[in-house]
């Protein structure tokens, strides 16, 4: 069967699995639709929470930035993690005892302040607009690659699919489905690495795969990875950090903080029934969140050994007797000279893999010397060797560009694994993406309905109202949502890492604050939230443009580009979660302290005893 027809078959196989679950588990109260009843099993949720929150940033993009950064790509892996083991220990357990729908139904209720609430309201819909726009665009990508549509096409495909099971099903829906997605995705990204692994390596499991030697040779895979590169004017895989040692530091930490207080991964907290349910639920969500992170290192090294090895036949790369890439031990050994003219590929012979990917335009080939062959290496190297290598052999530059969104999707083809491989891989893209979309559009969603209309603008709005109007905002959001990816401004590269920051500057402290300060008031809380919100956006905005216009940067005023202590725009949440402290801090010392009733209902949440249900008043 062919890879179309095959992709076709996967694809279109789990777009009805999802369909199908959202019919069975459709909702038909408030509290299914915005906590799918509290009653998930925690298990059940943990892989729920794992698939809403591995979005096509993990899966697409994840080991592609590892793949180009190598060491520092780490920032992504102890981040994204790390702020799992926070939301697990100071927030989820918290946040489910206090019964509410919603996030900001906490922080109004905490901070007793409508104000409160509608600035929360505001964060949330900024960091979750701007976290959509990927995965709509990640949609594109990956029908317009497998499917044979364009990419605008691929993301009115997904919009229908995601009105269908997340309008109608709701957080229940929602719930089941991504599941079901979790395990097409797993299942997509597990099952090439097996292959990869066992043909570069003799062991089929990547994690051990990535320190062992390359089969047949007594050369490890990093170390003939780190020669490679570096051969080649790339920095050193296994040391190149992401900056300076401060902004390192920062980024982690402004992952680590914006995970745990992303609303659309909060939420899935209220969904169970009893206080231990939300630690037990996070536990599990870092169990089948670590079977993909502990595999995408491997994932991203292999994928840039094959790229290597593709066009370069010094590296020891070769087809096997089954087409399949597996290494060549004599040529291995031998380290051959990678600029000899017979090594670079002849642009003719190029693999089939690459004449699909050029189509998309995330590939790309000039002939700079005018040999017909693929040079590919780092021609922005300071290092004289490099440069005097290139020379000597009529190099003129770098001649191939690859977009780190493909190494993925692309990772099969390169490897030459069979095609129901590839096709699994395209349908595991698509859940990533979708997954994550359907989980964003319920925050936005409830953020309307439930803490602007029926918390501020029509309190004694009916249930069945407040659910048509929660089922009317999501339609309008995922409208939006496919708009922005049919349109993505100029920043595409950095929403991911701003949504991070919005959410680690601006939700996470006031959830902090409001859980263990008995004392923080409502001017406190409203002062930090806005301070962090405008200070993060103002060091964004100086690098990225006005509101990402460009154009309009002011880098000048922020001392240069990462002029503030050289922290990057997209490390720079770590900073507004402190200002968002001190602000808070600062205010609340000029101000009444929280009423004696709240401070008691502090003590009560931290006090370890059970819960009941989730409530929406």
């Amino acid at each position: 069967m062919d890879l179309q027809t095959t992709t076709y078959l996967f694809v279109g196989a789990s777009f009805a699995l999802y369909l199908g679950i959202a019919f069975w588990a459709r909702a038909g109260s408030t509290s299914e639709f915005y906590v799918a009843g509290g009653g998930v099993h925690p298990v059940t949720n943990g892989m729920a929470t794992a698939a809403d929150w591995m979005s096509a940033a993990s899966f697409i993009s994840m080991a592609g930035l590892i793949s180009n950064m190598g060491y520092g790509g780490a920032v992504f892996l102890m981040g994204w993690t790390g702020g799992y083991v926070l939301l697990a220990m100071l927030l989820a357990p918290y946040l489910r005892k206090f019964g509410k729908f919603t996030v900001p139904e906490f922080i109004g209720d905490r901070f007793y302040s409508k104000t409160a609430r509608n600035v929360a309201v505001l964060c949330l819909l900024v960091a979750s607009l701007t976290y959509i726009i990927g995965q709509m665009t990640g949609v594109g990508v990956t029908f317009a690659r497998f499917l044979g549509v364009s990419s605008a096409q691929g993301i009115y495909i997904g919009m229908a699919i995601v009105f269908a099971y997340a309008v109608f099903g709701g957080m229940k829906g929602i719930t089941y489905t991504q599941v079901a997605q979790y395990i097409v995705l797993i299942l997509a990204y597990l099952v090439p690495a097996f292959f990869i692994s066992l043909n570069l390596t003799g062991n089929f499991l990547p994690q051990l795969g990535l320190g062992s030697d390359m089969a047949g040779t007594d050369v490890s895979l990093l170390s003939k990875l780190d020669q490679v590169v570096t051969d080649l004017g790339f920095g050193q895989y296994t040391t190149t950090a992401a900056g300076s040692t401060l902004n390192m530091f920062f980024y982690t930490v402004s992952l680590m903080i914006g995970t745990a207080g992303l609303p659309h991964v909060i939420v899935r907290f209220f969904t169970v029934p009893k206080v231990s349910d939300a630690r037990l639920s996070a536990g599990w969500a870092l169990v089948f969140i670590a079977l993909l992170y502990t595999t995408a290192p491997a994932v991203g090294a292999m994928a840039k050994l094959n790229l290597h090895g593709t066009v370069n036949t010094a590296v020891g790369l070769t087809k096997d007797e089954d087409g399949r890439i597996s290494v060549n031990s004599d040529v291995v050994k031998a380290n051959g000279d990678l600029y000899a003219t017979e090594a670079s590929l002849l642009y003719e012979k190029r693999p089939e893999w690459m004449k699909r990917w050029e189509k998309t335009g995330l590939l790309k080939w000039e002939d700079k010397n005018g040999d017909g062959r693929i040079q590919y290496y780092n021609d922005k190297t300071k290092s004289d060797v490099v440069k005097g290598k290139a020379e000597a052999a009529g190099w003129k530059g770098n001649e191939l560009t690859v977009n780190a969104d493909i190494i993925v999707l692309a990772n099969p083809e390169i490897a030459l694994l069979p095609n129901w491989v590839i096709a699994l891989v395209a349908a595991g893209g698509l859940a990533a993406a979708l997954s994550t979309a359907a989980g964003l559009l319920l925050a936005i969603s409830s953020a309307v309905s439930h803490d602007l209309i029926k918390g501020a603008i029509k309190p004694d709005i009916s249930e069945k109202g407040e659910l048509m109007a929660g089922k009317i905002a999501m339609a309008v959001a995922i409208f939006v949502a496919g708009w922005l990816g049919l349109n993505p401004p100029g920043f595409a590269a950095g929403t991911v890492a701003l949504a991070f920051g919005i959410a680690a500057s601006t939700i996470f402290p006031a959830l902090m604050m409001g859980i263990f300060s008995r004392t923080m008031s409502d001017k406190g809380a409203v002062a930090g939230m806005l301070a962090g919100l405008f200070v993060t956006l103002f060091y964004v905005f100086a690098h990225k443009g006005i509101f990402f216009i460009k154009g309009t940067e002011y880098l000048d005023v922020v001392g240069g580009a990462n002029g503030f202590f050289t922290i990057t725009p997209e490390a720079f949440g770590t900073v507004g979660a402190i200002v968002n402290f001190g602000v808070a801090f600062l205010v609340n010392k000029m101000s009444p302290p929280a009423p004696k009733h709240i401070q008691e209902l502090v003590e009560s949440v931290r006090v370890p005893r059970g819960a009941g249900a989730a409530t929406g008043h």
